[in-house]
């Protein structure tokens, strides 16, 4: 029998990791917490069954959560649920696609979601509740620390360090063996 997750907030990045949660076939959606004028209603299928208000009380039939509030502009309600749901006791799995590619010299991080087709070779380091999205490329020996979202297609080279809490945007690729954070987008480091 799976495990039942819940998934914290049902926008859009939510449909995407349904989707992966999907694929890996480990877990079993057990609802979704999300605005408390949205339960009843439905994403993808699964339905919101509480809000933020509702986990301490929900914690008592499910342990297992995962984050699935996306990042772009900032991180703050990504790192305060995280922090609560900790302090409550919830678990925090790797969410991890079945079409990506982890290499087992790597280590992930709590609550880190790991989308399609991202690669994470070996010795590389992702802390905990990240967002590696579609397409992405952590390569050898490279670090990202906790809380940040490397985006679609983003290339981080051998050796970098990602300072926690940053956003790394869609193509965007690094030199190697550089220590960036922030919001990084593409172009700003084609110098």
């Amino acid at each position: 029998m799976k495990e039942k997750i819940l998934l914290i907030g049902g926008g859009g990045h939510c449909k995407s990791v349904i989707d992966v949660i999907e694929q890996e076939n480990k877990y079993e959606i057990a609802g979704i917490i999300d605005k408390k004028e949205l339960v009843g209603q439905f994403v993808l299928g699964y339905e919101i069954i509480g809000c933020d208000d509702d986990l301490e009380e929900l914690f008592e039939i499910y342990n297992c959560a995962i984050i699935t509030i996306g990042q772009i502009k900032t991180n703050e309600i990504r790192v305060k649920l995280f922090h609560i749901l900790k302090e409550i006791g919830y678990r925090l799995p790797v969410i991890k696609s079945p079409l990506s590619y982890v290499s087992k010299h790597s280590k992930i991080g709590e609550g880190t979601v790991i989308m399609h087709h991202a690669l994470i070779n070996a010795d590389a380091y992702v802390g905990q509740n990240c967002i590696i999205n579609t397409k992405a490329l952590i390569e050898h020996d490279a670090v990202v620390e906790d809380f940040c979202h490397i985006s679609t297609s983003a290339v981080i080279n051998g050796g970098v360090v990602v300072r926690k809490n940053s956003f790394v945007g869609s193509n965007v690729t690094t030199k190697e063996y550089i220590k960036i954070g922030g919001f990084i987008k593409a172009g700003d480091l084609q110098k």
